[in-house]
């Protein structure tokens, strides 16, 4: 790599200045500043020895499902800015981890699940890997050392999602993971809220780190992409073998717009994070408002450990309301101007998602006592976001 090369970004550098730098060398490919976007399937080779040396696991392309130079590049930005040793991608966030948990588990297995995991996580444990022999066991996200308790000689993986999906729960990840390790057992984040810049997972313990790229990565609503990224030579070697075999892609397209989606990303989230938090005080300040689920609050019971083991926060958060019929809470979605709803997030558009009927929860008092919804913060102004919720509270009060 020559060295105007962009591949890899100095060391005590910024994130943002990273981000613009990491995953693209213009010197490689006529000075254009970004990469191109490399298209294939049939891979030529000039001798049998070759032909049949290539593969995932090789140092030489075997066939364009494994990805090309386009696929490269954001692998090595991920893994840079991630502090890993090798990613591997997947064309969702749900089909990265469900990879994963084919990769980490066989027939007579145990795995522990935090009980404040993204639904689908929950449902393939129980009706795909289940079906296969593999027992999941649902933990209280607030268990953190106390897990030990519940580790069997078959545990294979411990699942921790920090925060929490939908209810924001923070998990005390390196009281986990020191028991893991002391026992033999594997484990998977998914840290999509900071998109690997405001935690460190393997600073805290993790073996592997999913992230949905469809969210802060991409940004803009308009790319599907997940990422598995890892410290251990063991697990990549793991996660590219199981990665092959499931026949899984990434299109070039793809891959290119969430390395387009890194260069701002810095930027955006930096400008959610502030404007989330802003919005989440003046929320909390709304006398039809319970309660406010964000970490970076000092009123959130797991404020110190995103003290600790945070350096910023995601522009996503949930808001318990008091009884309210569930109708009047949609009343007060519908009513938004400019939070439209639907599902996903991490993009440049405000998001207000009701969301009780989604939550599931094994341990009652990780149930919100309330109507809740989820709020993911975009690119607009904040005065312009507090006149839309204002609007929302007067259908909300209305008789």
């Amino acid at each position: 790599m020559s060295k105007n090369s962009k591949g890899a970004a100095g060391e005590g550098l910024s994130a943002a200045t990273r981000l613009v730098q990491i995953g693209r060398d213009p010197f490689s490919h006529e000075r254009v500043i970004n990469p191109p976007i490399q298209r294939g399937s049939t891979v030529l080779f000039d001798n049998a020895d070759d032909l049949y040396r290539a593969g995932p696991l090789s140092d030489m392309k075997g066939y364009g499902l494994e990805g090309l130079s386009t696929q490269d590049r954001l692998c090595d930005a991920l893994t840079e800015i991630s502090g890993g040793i090798g990613t591997v991608l997947a064309p969702s966030g749900l089909q990265a981890l469900t990879l994963a948990l084919m990769a980490a588990t066989k027939a007579g297995d145990h795995v522990l699940l935090t009980d404040s995991s993204y639904g689908p996580t929950r449902r393939f444990c129980r009706e795909v890997l289940g079906n296969y022999g593999v027992e999941t066991e649902i933990y209280d996200p607030r268990i953190g050392g106390d897990i030990v308790g519940l580790i069997r000689p078959n545990t294979c993986l411990i699942i921790l999602e920090s925060p929490g999906s939908l209810t924001f729960e923070l998990q005390d990840v390196p009281a986990i993971t020191a028991v893991a390790k002391a026992h033999g057992v594997a484990t998977l984040i998914d840290d999509t809220w900071t998109a690997g810049l405001y935690m460190k997972p393997f600073d805290l313990g993790v073996d592997i780190s999913m992230q949905a790229l469809t969210k802060y990565q991409g940004g803009h609503a308009d790319v599907l992409a997940g990422a598995l990224i890892t410290n251990s030579e063991e697990w990549l070697t793991k996660l590219k073998t199981m990665h092959q075999m499931l026949g899984i892609g990434t299109s070039a397209e793809d891959a290119w717009l969430t390395l387009r989606g890194l260069r701002t990303m810095g930027l955006r989230m930096a400008h959610q994070d502030r404007v989330a938090r802003d919005m989440a005080r003046w929320l909390e300040a709304r006398p039809e408002v319970a309660q406010v689920l964000h970490p970076a609050l000092p009123s959130h019971p797991d404020h110190a450990i995103w003290r600790r083991d945070f350096s910023g926060a995601g522009g996503l958060f949930s808001v318990v309301f008091k009884q309210f019929p569930a109708s009047k809470i949609n009343a007060m979605a519908e009513a938004y101007e400019i939070f439209s709803m639907g599902f996903s997030w991490g993009g440049f558009e405000s998001l207000a998602l009701p969301s009780t009927v989604q939550i599931t929860r094994q341990f009652p008092a990780r149930h919100p006592n309330g109507p809740i919804m989820r709020y993911s913060i975009g690119l607009e102004a904040p005065e312009d976001l507090i006149a839309d919720l204002e609007r929302g509270f007067a259908v909300l009060n209305a008789a």
